[in-house]
C-alpha cells in the first residue's frame, strides 16, 4: 500500500491543490493528514472540505483545536491568535464540527500518526532533537511514527540518529523511525515549495516531495483578507 502523508496545510489552498495534483501521478492508495489544516492561511474552509473528502485518516493539530474552541488561543503568539480568530469566522458549522471531532492520534498496522508527538500529543511539544525522538519512541510500541507541527522535514532513526532528508528517498526497514513530513502550506526550512511524503508499506520506501505552487496568489489572498503581512512575507522565504 502506498501512503501519502501531509501536514500543516494552514489554509493555503494553492499549495494544497498543487500537492494533490502532484500526487495524482504517484498511485497513492491512502491519504493521511496530520493536522493544522487551518490557521495562518486565507482559505481555511476550502482546505477543510478538500481534506475531508480526500484524506481517509486525519488527526488534529493545535491550530485546528484552537479554531474549534477545544484549546485556549491565549497561549498562541499574537499573529497566530489573530489568524485563529479570523479563521473561526470563516468556517461553516460542518467544518467546525469536523475539527471538533478529530482524534489526536491514529494507527494503521504498525504505523502511528500524530500532529506533534505520539506520547502525550495534547501537550503539543516539538520533536527537534535526538533526545526527544528517542524519548517518544520509548513510550510507544509502533516502529514508525509520522508527525508534523514544526514544519521542518526530518527523519530520526534509533540506529542513524537525526537527519534532514531534503529530497532523499530512504528505506525505513530494520529500525524504528520518527518522520516529520514537513509542511504543505507554510514550510520553514528555507524552501518555499510545499512538502509532503509518500511511503510504500511493502518496501518501506519513504520519499519526500517538494512541490512548487503559486506563492504569490496565497500572499495576495492573505493581504486581501487583512491578515498580518508577516504571514505572506514568510511564505516567500520558506520560514
Amino acid at each position: 500500500m502506498k501512503l501519502a502523508v501531509l501536514s500543516d496545510i494552514h489554509g493555503n489552498l494553492a499549495a494544497l491543490n498543487a500537492v494533490f495534483e502532484h500526487l495524482e501521478k504517484e498511485a497513492v492508495d491512502l491519504f493521511v493528514c496530520l493536522g493544522d489544516i487551518v490557521g495562518y492561511g486565507p482559505r481555511p474552509d476550502e482546505c477543510l472540505q478538500l481534506v475531508a473528502s480526500r484524506c481517509e485518516i486525519c488527526v488534529a493539530g493545535n491550530h485546528d483545536f484552537a479554531v474549534a474552541g477545544k484549546i485556549d488561543d491565549e497561549n498562541f503568539n499574537p499573529v497566530a491568535r489573530k489568524a485563529v480568530r479570523w479563521t473561526r469566522g470563516q468556517l461553516s458549522p460542518e467544518s467546525l464540527s469536523f475539527l471538533q471531532n478529530l482524534p489526536l492520534t491514529a494507527r494503521l498496522d504498525n504505523v502511528l500518526f500524530a500532529h506533534a508527538t505520539p506520547f502525550m500529543p495534547e501537550d503539543w511539544n516539538y520533536v527537534l532533537s535526538e533526545e526527544e525522538a528517542r524519548f517518544q519512541l520509548k513510550q510507544i510500541e509502533e516502529s514508525l511514527v509520522f508527525i508534523g507541527h514544526s514544519h521542518m522535514p526530518l527523519v530520526f532513526s534509533l540506529r542513524m540518529g537525526l537527519c534532514y532528508p531534503g529530497n532523499q528517498i530512504l528505506n525505513l526497514d530494520g529500525d524504528r523511525f520518527v518522520v516529520n513530513v514537513g509542511s504543505v502550506g507554510q514550510p520553514r526550512d528555507a524552501d518555499a515549495r510545499a512538502c509532503c511524503v509518500t511511503f510504500e508499506t511493502s518496501s518501506s520506501v519513504l520519499e519526500y516531495h517538494r512541490i512548487p505552487y503559486d506563492v504569490d496568489l496565497t500572499c495576495r489572498e492573505i493581504r486581501d483578507h487583512r491578515l498580518p503581512d508577516f504571514l505572506a512575507d514568510r511564505l516567500k522565504l520558506g520560514q
